[in-house]
C-alpha cells in the first residue's frame, strides 16, 4: 500500500516538475520570440487628422508640447502633413497672397524645362519665408495607410501642409492641404513614448541607428543631430518606406526631390509604398513615429537631392 501511494506522488511530481519547465519554456519563448510586441502599444490620446481628397480634416486648436497625431490618409494618393511655425503676424492669407504664387511659378517653369529659369523664380520669395520653423509632422503615408507620429511644438500660429504635387505638377498645397493650427500656451501634459529603435539624422553623417531592426512593432526616435536647407529650399527629413518586388532605388532616390519635374508627383514609383517617418525638424529636436514591420526589404530616406551621396538613404531588410 505504501509503495503504491509513493509510485502516485512520484508521478505528480514529476507531472508538475514537467508542466513548470514547460510554462517557463514558454516563457522564454515568448519573451525572445514577441519582445516588441508585448511593449508596443498604439495610443489612445492622439490628436486625429483624416485626409479623404484634398484637405486636412483635424481640430483647428492643439496644446503645447508632446502631442501624438494619427494621421490617415484615405484618400488615393500618398501625403503627408508638416507643420510650419509661421513668424508673429504672418497668416495663411500671406500663404495664399505671398508664397504659394512664387511656388507655382517657379514649379511652372520647371515643369516646361526651364529650371534655370524656374530657380530664378524663387529668388521672389518674401523674406518673411526663411523665418518660417519647419516643426515636424508625419513622413509620407502611403494611400489607405495611417500614420503616428508624436511631437513637441512650441506655442504659435502654424500652417499644416502637404506638398506633393499632383500628376499635372501643381502642387496640393494650392488644392486646399494648407490648413491653419493655433498651438495654445496651455500644455498638454504628455510625454514622448519609450522607443524602441534610436535614429540619428544629420546632414554631414546622414542616417544611423543604434540597432538591428527586427519584424513586428516598433517605436522610432528620430534625433535631429544638425540641420540646413537643402538645394530644394527643405530641411532633411526621415521617411520608412517598403521595397517591393519591382521597386528601383534609383527611381526613389529622384522622386524624392520635389524641385525636379518628375519628383514628389503622383503616381510614386513603382513597388514603393510609404509608412510615415518624421518630417522636417529644427536641429536639436526629436521626434517619434510607429510602424508594423514585416519581413522584406525596406529604406530610410530623406526629401532632398542626391540623398544616396549625402548618407541620408540606408536600405535594410527585416527578416522573418
Amino acid at each position: 500500500m505504501k509503495i503504491h501511494k509513493i509510485k502516485i506522488y512520484a508521478l505528480i511530481l514529476s507531472y508538475c516538475m514537467f508542466n513548470c519547465k514547460n510554462e517557463k519554456r514558454t516563457e522564454a519563448m515568448n519573451e525572445n520570440s514577441f519582445p516588441v510586441e508585448q511593449v508596443v502599444k498604439e495610443p489612445s490620446n492622439v490628436i486625429d487628422i483624416i485626409t479623404r481628397s484634398m484637405e486636412f480634416q483635424s481640430v483647428d486648436t492643439i496644446p503645447s508640447g508632446w502631442n501624438t497625431f494619427k494621421y490617415q490618409n484615405l484618400s488615393n494618393e500618398t501625403h503627408f502633413f508638416l507643420l510650419d511655425k509661421y513668424p508673429e503676424g504672418i497668416t495663411i492669407d500671406n500663404t495664399i497672397k505671398d508664397l504659394a504664387p512664387v511656388f507655382e511659378e517657379g514649379m511652372d517653369l520647371i515643369n516646361a524645362g526651364k529650371d534655370a529659369e524656374g530657380f530664378a523664380a524663387f529668388s521672389s520669395l518674401p523674406t518673411w519665408y526663411s523665418d518660417i520653423i519647419f516643426s515636424g509632422g508625419s513622413g509620407l503615408i502611403a494611400p489607405q495607410h495611417t500614420a503616428i507620429t508624436t511631437l513637441k511644438l512650441d506655442p504659435g500660429y502654424y500652417i499644416m501642409e502637404c506638398y506633393v504635387k499632383m500628376p499635372n505638377g501643381k502642387f496640393h498645397t494650392l488644392m486646399g492641404m494648407a490648413k491653419p493650427i493655433i498651438v495654445t500656451e496651455e500644455l498638454s501634459g504628455n510625454q514622448p513614448p519609450e522607443p524602441t529603435v534610436n535614429i540619428v539624422l544629420s546632414g554631414v553623417d546622414g542616417i544611423s541607428y543604434d540597432k538591428e531592426i527586427s519584424k513586428g512593432k516598433q517605436i522610432f526616435s528620430v534625433y535631429v543631430k544638425d540641420q540646413k536647407k537643402h538645394e530644394n529650399f527643405i530641411w532633411h527629413d526621415l521617411n520608412l518606406v517598403q521595397l517591393k518586388p519591382g521597386a528601383k532605388e534609383e527611381a526613389l532616390e529622384a522622386w524624392m526631390d520635389w524641385s525636379n519635374a518628375k519628383g514628389l508627383i503622383t503616381p510614386v514609383p513603382k513597388g514603393i509604398t510609404f509608412l510615415g517617418g518624421v518630417n522636417d525638424m529644427a536641429a536639436g529636436k526629436t521626434g517619434y513615429f510607429y510602424a508594423d514591420l514585416k519581413p522584406g526589404t525596406y529604406a530610410f530616406i530623406s526629401e532632398v537631392p542626391n540623398t544616396r551621396s549625402k548618407g541620408l538613404f540606408k536600405v535594410f531588410e527585416v527578416v522573418d
